[in-house]
């Protein structure tokens, strides 16, 4: 399971409206990659079209999130919140599986 917060929520429904003059943007695509210097990074991108079979589906208030099956080994249990604070703006992931993070919490390491 993958929560998103009431302030995530907010921040993609905006940026999917701004993304929609550009292309048809059907959901959030949330990945894990390789790289970064903790060893693996988070990767976030609308994608148009319909999920495959292979991906694990979350919906909150419209808004929908995708995940690829081995992406979500290293994010179940994961809370994704949005930041607009005095430290910084973006996503924050808050997961569990994540032993080690790296200072700004883009990358981490299990």
């Amino acid at each position: 399971m993958i929560q998103l917060t009431d302030k995530a929520v907010l921040e993609i429904r905006r940026l999917k409206s701004a993304e929609e003059t550009k292309n048809d943007p059907s959901f959030l695509r949330v990945q894990v990659i390789g790289g970064g210097c903790s060893g693996m990074s988070y990767k976030l991108g609308f994608e148009a079209g319909a999920p495959t079979d292979k991906d694990k589906v979350f919906e909150r208030d419209g808004v929908q999130l995708v995940i690829d099956s081995k992406s979500y080994v290293f994010l179940s249990g994961t809370e994704l919140d949005f930041s607009d604070g005095l430290n910084g703006k973006g996503f924050v992931f808050n997961n569990p599986n994540a032993k080690r993070t790296c200072g700004c919490g883009s990358s981490f390491s299990t």
